[in-house]
C-alpha cells in the first residue's frame, strides 16, 4: 500500500464519520407523534430505528419481491434528511407543499458528504423511497404509515386528537399500506374503525343538504 493509498482511506473514513456525527442531530429532531407511555414526543433517530425492527419483524407478511434487507437500509436512512430539512407533519397540508424540495437539498447535501459509491448508494435508496415504485419502496413506505397508527392507538388519539385530524385524513394517510403491504390492510381498516368508534379521531363531517 503507497502513502496515496493510506491517505485515500482516510479521507475516505473521515468523510464517513463526518455523515454519522452530523445524523445524531436527528435525536434532537422531534415529531408529533408521543411514544406509548405519553412522557414525550418521539424523536426521528427512534422512528427510523422502530421502523427497522418493523421491517425484521413484519418480514413474513412483505408482499411479493419486496428485499427486506434492502426496506431496512431505506427505513434507516428515509429520514436522516430531517437533520437539515426537520420534520413535517403529516396533516399539514401547507408544509407538506415544500417539503420534498428541502428534504432533496438535504439529500444532496449529507449524502453528497459521503464518497462515491457509498454516497450515491445512499442517495438512491432515499431516491427509491421517496418515489415509492418498486415492492421494496412500497413495503417501507407502508411501515412509515402504520407505527404512528399503532402509536396513536396505543395513546387513545395521541397527535390525532391534539390536532383534531378526521378519520377521513387518517384513511387517506393509511391508504399506501394497502398497496406495500395487502396482508396488512384489513386489521388497518377495523383498527380506523375502532378508533372512531373509541373517540381517538373525530368521524367526517356528514355532508349537508344544499
Amino acid at each position: 500500500m503507497t502513502a496515496d493509498d493510506d491517505n485515500d482511506k482516510t479521507a475516505r473514513l473521515r468523510r464517513q464519520l463526518a455523515l454519522v456525527v452530523e445524523a445524531d442531530r436527528l435525536k434532537r429532531v422531534l415529531r408529533r407523534t408521543v411514544i406509548t407511555d405519553r412522557s414525550r414526543h418521539e424523536n426521528s433517530a427512534e422512528h427510523s430505528w422502530h421502523l427497522a425492527l418493523y421491517a425484521l419483524t413484519l418480514a413474513p407478511h412483505a408482499p411479493a419481491g419486496a428485499d427486506v434487507t434492502r426496506a431496512v437500509a431505506m427505513l434507516l436512512l428515509h429520514d436522516v434528511v430531517e437533520v437539515r430539512a426537520g420534520d413535517t407533519f403529516a396533516y399539514d397540508a401547507g408544509a407538506l407543499a415544500g417539503q420534498h424540495a428541502r428534504e432533496a437539498l438535504a439529500a444532496d447535501e449529507l449524502f453528497g458528504m459521503v464518497p462515491d459509491p457509498q454516497g450515491a448508494e445512499f442517495r438512491a435508496l432515499w431516491d427509491e423511497f421517496e418515489a415509492g415504485e418498486t415492492p421494496t419502496a412500497r413495503f417501507a413506505n407502508a411501515l412509515d404509515r402504520l407505527q404512528p397508527l399503532l402509536a396513536n392507538v396505543a395513546t387513545d388519539g395521541g397527535s390525532w386528537r391534539a390536532a383534531r385530524v378526521t378519520l377521513g385524513q387518517v384513511q387517506r394517510r393509511m391508504a399506501p399500506i394497502e398497496a406495500g403491504c395487502p396482508a396488512l390492510w384489513p386489521w388497518v381498516c377495523r383498527t380506523l374503525d375502532a378508533a372512531c368508534a373509541a373517540g381517538f379521531v373525530e368521524p367526517d363531517a356528514p355532508l349537508t343538504a344544499p
